[in-house]
């Protein structure tokens, strides 16, 4: 593919007691800054969660006109889908440089709301509602309980994700866990339950924070300031929009985006060094990293509970502290971006996966319910 992402930061994080509009600011500028580009430069902007009209109130905040936008909402996996639009608008000559970006300042305002309820209108929730699922939670618990099930593992065996996560975080100082000390799996059993078998350690963050990424031609992103990350591939798919509809819970649509990422990218699951892939909560990334062939169906939580995703470990998963350690601000795809790119830059200190040349991203929205993988890979 001839697209690089040649500019990537976050806004501040944790709790900031700042607007939406404020964090979006700092982050599409810090990430600009980062390419050595400025706002002059920008003609495509994807985004959401800024109001009905996001593309219009950010692009207005920063004084943009784009010719492209995109502020398609499907939850956390957006921002990877939005890369795969972004290259396609760039090859296409729709746009010469693209910003991706989404900010959130859910903790300071006191709110886990991005918009998103049950959705009782829906015709299958019928078979849902009378049993007062937690929104997310209670579905994601049932499919934890599935998997858990088929595969005879235990709770330890989520328990050991949240153990990895807060390893990699205490090794990077912008984590919202930096400095609260390792977590074992002993004390994530013995945190409240919530909804079975997930209990509060095995859930992600509320916090403020996000970042945005810039993409521009492989071409010109050679003349600029930072090291370019080429996209390799890209793949999406969408599944099912309550739980009372899928055949399989556990048959998630990452198999399927993940497969057309690597068919674009020519590459395999054992070309990949280092993994970002959502973990909204423990169960999350175990079943992408199967569907995605990063691990055989029931060994990512054997693999977890080996270590094999902490630091030190030969399979290096959510560099960053991930959602359960870094930080979760509604939406975290944007940030398994910023990640990736930093590692293929060799940018990430005491937390570096050496000598890492090919990273995955990979989103997971609304319920298990969209996905969106995107390749990166060190510029040639």
């Amino acid at each position: 593919m001839t697209v690089a992402i040649v500019g990537a930061a976050e806004c501040d994080l944790g709790v900031t007691g700042a607007g939406v509009l404020e964090l979006q600011v700092q982050a599409v500028t810090r990430a600009l800054a980062d390419a050595g580009l400025s706002l002059a430069d920008v003609d495509g902007l994807a985004t959401n969660n800024v109001g009905r009209f996001s593309t219009n109130e950010v692009a207005d905040q920063l004084g943009l006109r784009p010719a492209w936008v995109d502020s398609t909402f499907v939850g956390g996996s957006a921002f990877e889908a939005y890369v795969g639009r972004a290259v396609q608008a760039i090859e296409a000559g729709q746009a010469q440089v693209v910003v991706i970006s989404y900010a959130s300042n859910q903790r300071s305002a006191r709110s886990r709301s991005l918009g998103g309820v049950l959705e009782e209108h829906l015709p299958m929730a019928q078979f849902e509602t009378p049993y007062g699922p937690l929104y997310p939670l209670s579905f994601y618990a049932m499919a934890a309980s599935a998997y858990l099930h088929r595969y005879g593992l235990g709770r330890e065996h989520l328990a050991a994700v949240a153990v990895s996560a807060r390893e990699w975080a205490l090794r990077n100082p912008a984590a919202y866990r930096y400095g609260a000390g390792p977590l074992t799996v002993d004390e994530v059993l013995a945190a409240p339950v919530i909804s079975s078998p997930l209990g509060s350690a095995d859930c992600c963050l509320v916090t403020d924070g996000g970042g945005a990424i810039v993409l521009t031609s492989a071409e010109r992103a050679r003349d600029l300031r930072s090291a370019p990350v080429r996209v390799l591939g890209y793949g999406e798919a969408t599944g099912h929009a309550t739980m009372a509809t899928p055949d399989d819970i556990l048959d998630t649509g990452a198999a399927a985006s993940g497969a057309a990422a690597f068919a674009r990218a020519g590459l395999g699951p054992d070309d990949v060094d280092v993994a970002q892939v959502y973990d909204s909560f423990t169960i999350t990334p175990l079943l992408s990293l199967e569907a995605l062939g990063l691990a055989e169906p029931g060994q990512a939580g054997v693999l977890a509970a080996e270590g094999a995703f902490a630091p030190g470990g030969d399979r290096p998963l959510n560099t960053s502290g991930g959602g359960l350690s870094y930080c979760h601000p509604g939406q975290y795809g944007v940030l398994l971006l910023v990640e990736a790119v930093r590692q293929l830059r060799g940018e990430c200190g005491d937390r570096q996966v050496a000598g890492a040349e090919v990273a995955v991203a990979h989103g997971t929205g609304g319920i298990l319910s969209h996905h969106a993988t995107v390749l990166l890979g060190v510029d040639r």
